[in-house]
């Protein structure tokens, strides 16, 4: 097992100390050395990074997406092998095995578990947060894209929220990062611990968000084409070419699918979905499917094309889920690296803005 500690910042000591105090909330929340969140990506979000990430300091957070159970088991104990600092998973609310893969973090005592997808199911909180033989207890965290959201899971007693802004990769809402961190964080920061997201690529991004609240920060994009990430060579070698305008958002063809739009660079996977949502539709039309049916079967496309792209390195058709922050990914390199820059960066503005 390796265990290779993150270089504090050190060009500003005033800067670092502040960062420190910042971060200090969301870091003894996670149980790691630093407020940064690795978001659980499809595919890549696997034992490597996941154990690389927690181990340089942040906190990794395995992609359960589609998994059984069987298979979420197996990652689990083998991300437990690499590292043992502390890292979550994360958990779709619409799987239809949702309980059975709560069983399964329990059964390995995952200390944090994150549900996206949607409104936590009834029983899901409870069962999370069920203590252990041990005596402890799992700590939940939720998405929230609307203030109004974020005050009920809080009053359900969700232990942290998420809050992600459309510029971030893959499933998005419709209100940027900026908007969402003013409106939200004055509101609900006090409450319980608030995690900000998407289209944050540097160090002086996470010192504004941390100014205005925060508890930390969660970065997807920026840690894809590090080292120890498993996606596939044309996968990084396309999010390198990448500029901003690149990452696009999925269209809705048909009102009918309550299709949650998807962040990823322009190619023709784009329009391989828009045909999808065309034969899903007809096949609404001609009562083969019905509704939750079709909507699982757009879902099951996106795990396809996301595998193809991600594992295969087909970066022409599958999809190529990323980030408006992916411009300023712009070399492969260690995930200890790039936790460093992004400290540095954030320590240096704090300097700044202090001075």
């Amino acid at each position: 097992m390796t265990d290779t500690a993150i270089d504090r910042p050190s060009s500003t000591d005033s800067g670092a100390a502040r960062l420190t105090r910042r971060m200090a909330r969301g870091a003894a929340f996670l149980g790691s050395e630093v407020a940064i969140m690795a978001g659980a990506m499809s595919w890549v979000s696997e034992r490597n990074l996941v154990a690389a990430m927690s181990n340089a300091g942040g906190f990794g957070v395995i992609a359960c997406g589609a998994m059984t159970t069987d298979l979420l088991d197996a990652e689990i104990a083998a991300t437990k092998a690499l590292t043992d600092k502390p890292f979550g998973v994360n958990l779709i609310t619409m799987h239809p095995d949702l309980m059975a893969l709560i069983a399964v973090c329990a059964k390995h005592r995952v200390g944090h578990v994150v549900l996206a997808g949607g409104l936590p199911p009834k029983g899901s909180l409870e069962a999370i947060k069920a203590p252990r033989e041990d005596g402890s207890r799992a700590k939940v965290i939720c998405f929230a894209p609307t203030l109004a959201l974020a005050k009920k899971l809080i009053r359900s007693g969700v232990d942290a929220l998420v809050i992600e802004g459309m510029e971030a990769g893959g499933h998005i809402g419709p209100v940027s990062t900026s908007v969402l961190a003013q409106e939200m964080l004055p509101e609900i920061a006090e409450a319980v611990p608030v995690f900000v997201a998407g289209g944050i690529g540097r160090g002086q991004a996470i010192a504004g968000y941390l100014d205005m609240g925060a508890a930390g920060v969660q970065l997807g994009t920026r840690f894809v084409c590090a080292n120890e990430s498993i996606a596939h060579p044309k996968f990084k070698q396309a999010f390198i070419r990448a500029s901003a305008r690149d990452a696009v958002a999925s269209v809705q063809i048909d009102p009918r699918l309550p299709v949650i739009p998807v962040r990823a660079l322009k190619n023709a996977g784009g329009e391989l979905f828009t045909a999808k949502q065309r034969e899903v539709a007809q096949s609404l039309d001609e009562g083969a499917v019905a509704m939750a049916e079709a909507q699982l079967a757009i879902e099951h496309y996106w795990a396809g094309a996301l595998r193809r792209a991600v594992i295969d390195g087909d970066v022409e058709h599958g999809s190529v889920m990323a980030g408006q922050s992916v411009g300023m990914v712009t070399k492969e390199e260690p995930i200890t690296d790039i936790i460093a820059t992004l400290l540095d960066e954030a320590a240096e503005a704090l300097a700044a803005r202090a001075a």
